[in-house]
């Protein structure tokens, strides 16, 4: 927490403004429309909610086809279930592990010879790192196809200067608890089109037309953030940046703490973004390292440091494990190679540099146990 939080709470009881609407929620998404750059903002309550709405703006229904990251959490792509449409998954490239272009362009390809194209393409920016959007994008553009860009774990990243969450015709943060800003539980939706921004306020709220009594003509939700939460979200944004900086300085520890390992690669960062490092995740080669990712993580959860694997892709889901999916390429299955050998470590914005150690002893005692000579 800031420690500003409880101003914006107290304001919210003292003016009796407790609801999913009031001055805190109305103020927060003008701030973080202001400060992504983007004409509108809906606050919401999940990030899951803000990329369903955006599904539902493009009147993506049932039996329609909508292009997804498989590398990311599972929010990314039940919202497709949820309008009965169907996702196919796309891998990620080496050297951002997002969405992959190559893979994007043959299911592209594909749909267009069969003449079924997607709906939407969502695509996931990992662990605080945009996608390559400028190759995405001119894929999006020449088959007509709009994007959801789901920003919600690179919420103060940029891509070539401009902000993640501002190139597709809708963008969509969150402010779960684990995420650089939190307002316990919440999410954002932004467009530049302000048409959008109107109809997704009003689904929101339960579709509720203009007339003195209760009258509904569309299906709506109750995804509207309350004005206290909004309340929090007002104290943490002014400290984004800060919270950005504390990120890449713990990712900057571990990377001169153990990016000598032979074996071990920190998730890449193009010199052409600025990833804010939401997790320092990296992957091991076994043969180099002499220990195996899973051995490692056994190592750190017997001392209580919580790791885990990178995401397990969504089309080795049970829930998907019928979808069609597009790899890289026929040799490289970028995304089942990083779950294989991937590991996020603790990342907090607020992890000290005596707990940041202690992760890092941890690693250089696993990896000694196994008989890896550290220092040559």
């Amino acid at each position: 927490m800031s420690g500003n939080e409880f101003q914006y709470i107290k304001e919210a009881f003292d003016s009796n403004w407790i609801a999913p609407l009031g001055p805190n929620v109305d103020e927060f998404e003008k701030e973080i429309a202001h400060y992504m750059g983007v004409n509108g903002a809906v606050a919401l309550s999940s990030g899951t909610a803000a990329i369903h709405l955006a599904l539902s703006l493009l009147n993506i229904g049932k039996g329609d086809k909508v292009f997804c990251s498989s590398l990311t959490f599972v929010a990314s792509a039940n919202p497709i279930l949820y309008q009965g449409a169907e996702p196919v998954f796309i891998d990620s490239e080496p050297e951002t592990w997002n969405m992959s272009p190559r893979a994007l362009e043959r299911a592209f390809l594909d749909a267009s010879s069969e003449g079924v194209m997607p709906k939407a393409v969502v695509v996931v920016n990992l662990y605080g790192q945009s996608a390559k959007m400028d190759e995405i994008m001119a894929l999006c553009q020449a088959y007509g196809v709009p994007i959801i860009e789901d920003a919600a774990e690179s919420l103060g990243a940029f891509y070539k200067g401009r902000a993640s969450g501002t190139f597709g015709q809708f963008g969509i943060y969150s402010f779960n608890g684990n995420k650089i800003i939190t307002t316990s539980g919440g999410g954002m939706l932004v467009s530049d089109q302000n048409h959008f921004i109107q109809k997704a306020r009003f689904l929101a709220a339960q579709a509720r037309d203009k007339a003195i009594f209760y009258q509904h003509s569309e299906l709506g939700y109750n995804y509207r953030l309350s004005n206290i939460l909004a309340g929090i979200g007002r104290a943490q944004l002014p400290f984004l940046k800060d919270r950005v900086a504390a990120r890449r300085k713990v990712f900057s520890r571990y990377y001169e703490q153990l990016s000598h390992l032979p074996g071990l690669e920190f998730m890449p960062e193009p010199d052409y973004m600025q990833s804010t490092r939401w997790l320092t995740a990296f992957t091991i080669d076994e043969s180099q390292l002499g220990i195996s990712s899973e051995i490692l993580l056994q190592a750190l959860n017997s001392e209580n440091i919580e790791a885990r694997p990178v995401w397990k892709p969504l089309h080795l889901q049970p829930l998907f494990i019928k979808n069609q999916y597009y790899a890289h390429s026929d040799r490289e299955n970028v995304c089942e190679q990083l779950f294989m050998t991937g590991i996020c470590l603790p990342s907090g914005s607020n992890l000290s540099e005596e707990e940041q150690e202690r992760v890092i002893h941890c690693i250089h005692n696993a990896i000694e146990i196994k008989g890896l000579t550290l220092y040559g």
